[in-house]
């Protein structure tokens, strides 16, 4: 008998609390229990694109979906649901262009640095692109906080 995947595939729309046009990731690359790699197209169709593609800025969303999708992954591994969380703050997100061309694959890591109390963790986040714009690239630590309850918090403002 084959041994069974620890870290199987899932598509990206299953494993994160988003729906619609607002689902920005393609797929799940590959992921374990510490970090995960997404890529996506920018497509011409795509929210937030304007004449010069899709603005630098909109990769701090790329990067906190990517934490979201590691998230829903540990949580579909252990037969758990979805959950939502909350970006909380991020540090030193550059990028070394203002835009994302139509076109360009981009390829979006995150990695878990620091897994604290009550559902608060830190992400060392990097975004590449591939071919003709190789150069292009971002980078950011992300806070998030995931509460047991986000019904609860969001009706309270406090963890449970």
């Amino acid at each position: 008998m084959a041994d069974e995947n620890p870290f199987p595939d899932y598509p990206f729309a299953a494993v994160v609390p988003h729906t619609g046009t607002m689902v920005l990731l393609d797929r799940i690359d590959h992921w374990d229990n510490e970090q995960l790699q997404a890529s996506v197209t920018i497509r011409p169709d795509a929210p937030f694109i304007d004449a010069r593609g899709m603005p630098a800025w909109v990769g701090i969303e790329l990067m906190a979906q990517t934490i979201a999708a590691l998230g829903g992954c540990r949580a579909r591994r252990a037969s758990q649901p979805v959950r939502i969380g909350f970006l909380v703050g991020s540090r030193r997100y550059t990028s070394s262009q203002p835009y994302f061309p139509v076109g360009t694959q981009l390829q979006v890591n995150v990695k878990e640095i620091v897994t604290g109390e009550q559902g608060l963790s830190v992400f060392e986040c990097t975004l590449r692109a591939g071919g003709a714009y190789s150069d292009l690239s971002a980078s950011a630590n992300i806070n998030v906080f995931q509460p047991e309850d986000p019904e609860q918090f969001l009706q309270s403002g406090r963890p449970a």
